[in-house]
C-alpha cells in the first residue's frame, strides 16, 4: 500500500497498482477535494472510524448496468401500489445520518465517520452528491446516497427502517435514470444488490467506463 501525503492530493494509478484485497493507499485526509479526486479515478474511502483512512479500488468491481435491473413480481406489486413516496435530494443530511447510525445485516457498526459525512454533505451542496428519500406517509423510512461522476453513479450507502424501503428507493432511482448512467457502482458485493441484477466486472472494464467521456 502507498502512504498518502496530507499536503498533496494524489493516488497511485489503479490500473498499475494492485493493492492487498483492493486497498491501494492509506492515510491522507477526508477533504472534499481529495474525495472528489479519488472518485474521479475509481477510488473510494472505506475504513473504521478512529482507524487509518483506507482507499480502495477492488478488482473485480461490483456494479449494476441500469438496463439489467431485475425487479421481482412481489417488489413490482409494492411499487405499483405506491406504498412509498420517493423523492430525490430533498433531505440529504437526514439520509446520510441514518446510513451512518442504522446497522445493516452482516455488518458490525458503521464505517461512516463524522468527518466523512461532513465531506459528503459539502459535496451535496456542490451538486455532486445526491440522495434518494423513501417516505411512508410523512416519515423517512429509507434512502440512499452517492456521487455522480460523469456517466457513473457511485452508490455509497443505503438504509431501511421498514421492509423493502431501501430496495424501492434504489429501483425507483435506477428506473428514473436508466438513460443517464452507464452503470451504478455498488463497490462491494451484497446479496441484496445481486438479486437486483448487480454483477462483477473487471477493474479495467470499470475504469474504462468511468473514463469514457474524458
Amino acid at each position: 500500500m502507498v502512504k498518502l501525503d496530507k499536503n498533496e492530493i494524489s493516488f497511485p494509478d489503479p490500473l498499475q497498482y494492485d493493492g492487498h484485497e483492493g486497498i491501494i493507499a492509506f492515510g491522507g485526509d477526508l477533504s472534499v477535494e481529495r474525495i472528489w479526486f479519488a472518485y474521479q479515478h475509481g477510488i473510494f474511502p472505506w475504513f473504521n472510524p478512529g482507524e487509518e483512512i483506507l482507499w480502495w479500488c477492488p478488482d473485480p468491481r461490483f456494479v449494476l448496468f441500469p438496463k439489467e435491473l431485475k425487479v421481482s413480481k412481489s417488489m413490482q406489486k409494492i411499487l405499483d401500489r405506491k406504498t412509498f413516496t420517493i423523492t430525490e435530494n430533498q433531505n440529504f443530511e437526514e439520509v446520510i445520518y441514518n446510513c451512518g447510525t442504522i446497522g445493516r445485516k452482516g455488518q458490525d457498526g458503521t464505517w461512516l465517520s463524522q468527518d466523512l459525512m461532513n465531506a459528503f454533505i459539502k459535496l451535496h451542496h456542490y451538486g455532486l452528491a445526491k440522495s434518494v428519500e423513501v417516505w411512508l406517509e410523512d416519515q423517512l423510512v429509507g434512502g440512499l446516497y452517492g456521487l455522480q461522476v460523469r456517466n457513473v453513479f457511485c452508490g455509497e450507502s443505503m438504509f431501511s427502517k421498514v421492509s423493502n424501503a431501501s430496495k424501492a428507493g434504489f429501483i425507483h432511482f435506477v428506473q428514473n435514470h436508466i438513460n443517464d448512467f452507464s452503470l451504478i457502482d455498488c463497490q462491494s458485493h451484497t446479496e441484496h444488490l445481486e438479486s437486483l441484477g448487480a454483477k462483477m466486472i473487471s477493474k479495467k472494464d470499470f475504469l474504462n467506463i468511468l473514463h469514457q467521456d474524458l
